[in-house]
């Protein structure tokens, strides 16, 4: 029995042979995303995303135990920075969520940003393929959290929850970044602390101001208290419902094809590159003359495609 034969019935550990081999991209790695396409597309993926501090290990691991009372089967991808010196993870925030190791419904896999832009690993949409088809009924992707990975979660998740605390100046940083427009359900974590209240009032003032087909739902939450969990899980559900009676459900993961096929597009592009010896020493010839000022980037670049596709 093959890999993927041994996924179909649930084998955690075939899931993480073939997590590792995408990541690492081992010869067979594109046959591995070929089938696993073909076959996912069941489980629904919730992104969880905000600034260093907030409480999203904790809130994932509550989140993770209430639906787990329902009999789902779950899996958690933890995008962590990268390590300069291994290019492993070095949060590890599978160590925050031992006890869930223990249970037989839950998976959990720390991935490496390894530098890619916007925090999230390459391999986190094939990973969450891959645990689709493992029969993983709800997939939680949580980020880093710090630059452009909370736009990009949005790309690769069914609903996006923002995670923030008061008192740290984190509500007036997530709205100068724009980042209003990102979370479909926006939770207050640590509402025991001083400023929770404000927090709120700001998130939901900033909220009336933004174009939203559906105004995004606030909760207080108190996650290490177990406080406010319920709340959560049912926006999550409301959202969920939203997104189906609306068609944008569809919709939505229409536009996560086309962003995928993109990134495949330019990956190969830049591979492409890489991997001709003639357009790689014309690369290393244009770099000088940028460098040196006597041509621009944009015209040093219209020369490599042109070469690429002569």
């Amino acid at each position: 029995m093959d890999l993927i034969d041994q996924l179909k019935t649930g084998n955690k550990r075939a899931a993480a042979k073939l997590i590792t081999m995408v990541e690492n991209k081992l010869p067979g790695y594109e046959e591995v995303l070929k089938e696993v396409h073909k076959l996912s597309g069941g489980a629904y993926v919730v992104g969880i995303t905000g600034p260093p501090g907030s409480g999203k290990s904790t809130l994932t691991d509550k989140l993770v135990k209430n639906l787990r009372k329902s009999g789902k089967n779950i899996a958690i991808i933890a995008v962590d920075p990268t390590s300069p010196f291994t290019g492993g993870s070095i949060l590890g925030d599978r160590i925050r969520m031992n006890d869930l190791n223990l249970d037989p419904g839950v998976f959990i896999r720390s991935m490496g940003s390894r530098g890619h832009l916007g925090g999230l690993s390459e391999a986190t949409r094939a990973a969450v393929k891959i645990l689709d088809v493992m029969g993983s009924e709800v997939i939680f992707v949580e980020t880093v959290g710090v630059g452009q990975s909370e736009v990009e979660i949005v790309r690769n998740a069914d609903t996006t929850l923002m995670v923030l605390v008061p008192g740290l100046g984190d509500d007036i940083q997530a709205i100068k970044a724009g980042i209003m427009e990102i979370g479909d359900i926006f939770v207050i974590n640590k509402a025991d602390i001083d400023g929770s209240n404000r927090t709120k009032r700001e998130v939901e003032m900033n909220l009336d101001l933004s174009h939203h087909e559906r105004r995004p739902r606030v909760v207080m939450a108190v996650a290490i208290d177990n406080k406010g969990i319920d709340e959560v899980v049912e926006a999550i559900h409301e959202h969920r419902d939203f997104l189906v009676s609306s068609g944008k459900y569809h919709q939505n993961r229409a536009v996560t094809a086309k962003d995928e096929i993109l990134e495949i597009i330019q990956v190969q592009t830049l591979k492409n590159v890489l991997d001709n010896p003639r357009v790689r020493e014309q690369l290393e010839e244009l770099t000088q003359q940028v460098a040196s000022r006597t041509m621009d980037p944009y015209t040093a670049g219209k020369h490599i495609m042109d070469n690429i596709q002569s």
